[in-house]
């Protein structure tokens, strides 16, 4: 059963019908709406409507990290006595309202919107206020806002998802996004609204990407964001602050002018995570993905704790913070996972993304109880994350994908990207360079060298491994990646065995080869040790986002440097500079790190 439109964007005669009809569905709300002004709530409490989709820790932290209680919705009648309302919506559009349906959440929903109390709508939040939408459609939304929401268009080479950090451009004035422009914010998103005749009252901000979209939607007390706010720093915290305090002008947050116009190219920190021979959690570095010292006792490197370390990056201007477990811990029952408990302590303090790896697959534990990939993946979003990278489970449904040509929708990439969309997939390709003096040698997509190999090879293809690169696999980094593309990934990290530890650059050749070949942002990896290896890159390639580790840990090369240089170079970056308010709300430390593993 649909859910009827919400009567607040329609004509009179309309609305009147869309109230009758709720009427004769769900008399049961009468009562309530007639006395929910009687039961406010404190003046420090939000109600979060949170179905269960998707990774929502995030945003509980930062209310409560500004000082909120949090009230969630149990039943419809708890939305109607909200005083302020925040959905952040999470996952596919279709699952989204089918909950909303069943639930009775829906109606009630409207009917709070149609008081235009305190609402704010984030992502999904804002998508399903439109009419409907194409995305495994059409399906019907709420219905509050004229339009429907469609896919970007990637077919004269946009990449799609649009992931990363994005200027808005503000078109009338709105309390929450007050000194918003300029500024980065965080988008994660494969489909949009565009502003239109019909709704040209509602939008209060657009963002360019490939065309202009609804970034921003705002009338009365109803607000709507196709970005993060969760996710995007200190100016996030600020646009969440105008919100939730928003019935006072004297404290909307004034955010020192910033110079954002575009998409920006992200750098992101990447701590390696593992049990040492202690068995504490470390973050640790390899050499060729050796992560164990070549002198002394030959121990694992130790080079901090994981969450202390995420918290100074965040502090220090990551764009994203990844997580990538290089333990097994097969033996462990999935809710003591140890990762679990890291992202759930670096989520409190750290507003970026975060991204978590290893061992997203199929596992048995100790005690014989099986999980799906699924399983280990929404355990790790309801932790925190909020793209989880596969690796060796992703070559082996490839190599399936490719020798059957069908997709059995049980893979982990299918069955993940289908419930939280595959701009939550990212796959993680770890590939080594195998010299050829002909392409006709192999039946996998090879290139011609820039230099020669070590006995003057002038061809090289680029071999996947599984197993943290001890065993090879007979597929290509190429056919891997348009594989897993057309399985449903949204992201790919590219590595390089090769280059690994070494701090001469990274696999220029490597990432043009599949950064060229796909329309999902590639992430570059492996091989950074200088400033100008960023740049390089950027410049030489179609490469998203670069991703450092060793250089950023033993602080031969600070982020911010990082950035510097590349603003220096023309390549659009988020600064945090531009993020600094006019009262206390810095990027903040991460507390209470040191009892952390």
């Amino acid at each position: 059963m649909e859910a009827a439109p919400c009567a607040v964007s329609r004509p009179p005669s309309s609305a009147t019908a869309a109230v009758r009809k709720r009427s004769k569905r769900s008399s049961s709300f009468t009562k309530v709406r007639v006395t929910a002004s009687a039961s406010s709530q404190q003046s420090n409490s939000v109600t979060l409507l949170d179905y269960g989709a998707g990774n929502v820790r995030s945003l509980r932290n930062a209310i409560r990290h500004l000082g909120f209680h949090i009230t969630d919705v149990h039943k419809p009648e708890d939305i109607l006595t909200a005083d302020r309302l925040v959905f952040p919506g999470v996952g596919a559009f279709g699952a989204a309202m089918q909950v909303l349906n069943q639930t009775g959440l829906g109606e009630a929903l409207c009917m709070y919107i149609d008081k235009d109390k305190p609402f704010l709508g984030i992502c999904l939040g804002l998508q399903l206020l439109f009419d409907s939408s194409e995305e495994n459609g059409p399906v019907k939304g709420l219905g509050v806002i004229p339009g429907t929401v469609g896919r970007f268009d990637s077919t004269q080479g946009l990449i799609v998802p649009h992931i990363g950090w994005n200027a808005l451009q503000p078109v009338k004035d709105s309390g929450i996004l007050h000194g918003i422009e300029g500024h980065h914010v965080y988008f994660v998103h494969s489909y949009r609204a565009l502003p239109s005749e019909d709704n040209k009252d509602w939008v209060s901000s657009l963002c360019y990407y490939g065309e202009s979209f609804v970034s921003s939607v705002s009338r009365g007390n109803v607000n709507a964001v196709q970005f993060h706010p969760e996710k995007s720093g200190a100016v996030g915290l600020s646009i969440l602050q105008n919100f939730l305090r928003q019935s006072s002008s004297s404290s909307l947050k004034t955010l020192v002018p910033g110079k954002a116009s575009k998409l920006a190219k992200r750098v992101i920190a990447c701590l390696d995570v593992r049990a040492n021979d202690k068995g504490d959690l470390v973050v640790t570095k390899g050499d060729q993905y050796d992560v164990r010292e070549t002198t002394g006792d030959n121990e694992v490197r130790n080079l901090g704790k994981p969450v202390e370390l995420a918290g100074q990056y965040y502090k220090d201007g990551a764009d994203e913070v990844s997580f990538l477990n290089i333990t097994g811990f097969r033996d462990f029952p999935l809710g003591d996972l140890p990762m679990l408990e890291v992202l759930r302590c670096a989520s409190e303090n750290v507003f970026v993304p975060l991204t978590v790896g290893g061992g997203i697959r199929d596992f048995t534990d100790a005690n014989g109880r099986y999980y799906s990939s699924l399983e280990v993946a929404s355990e790790y979003f309801r932790s925190g994350a909020d793209k989880v990278s596969i690796g060796s489970d992703a070559v082996f449904a490839a190599e399936e994908y490719l020798l059957t040509g069908v997709k059995s929708g049980k893979t982990s990439i299918e069955q993940i990207s289908r419930v939280y969309g595959n701009q939550a997939v990212v796959v993680s390709i770890d590939p080594r360079r195998v010299f050829i003096k002909s392409p006709d040698e192999v039946k996998f997509k090879s290139i011609k060298l820039m230099k020669p190999g070590p006995n003057g090879e002038e061809y090289a293809w680029y071999q996947c491994t599984v197993k943290g690169g001890r065993e090879g696999r007979p597929i290509g980094a190429y056919e891997l990646a348009k594989a897993v593309e057309h399985l449903g990934a949204g992201e790919i990290l590219l590595n390089c065995i090769d280059c690994d530890g070494q701090g001469e650059g990274y696999d220029i050749e490597l990432i043009k080869l599949v950064s060229d070949a796909v329309r999902i942002p590639v992430i570059a990896s492996s091989g950074a040790g200088a400033v100008e290896h960023f740049s390089e890159v950027f410049q030489k390639t179609n490469a998203s986002a670069a991703l450092a580790a060793g250089i950023f840990h033993r602080n031969e090369v600070p982020i911010q440097s990082v950035k510097e240089h590349l603003l220096d170079r023309g390549v659009e970056v988020r600064m945090l500079s531009m993020e600094k308010t006019q009262s206390n709300q810095p990027e903040m430390a991460p507390r209470g790190a040191a009892a952390v593993v």
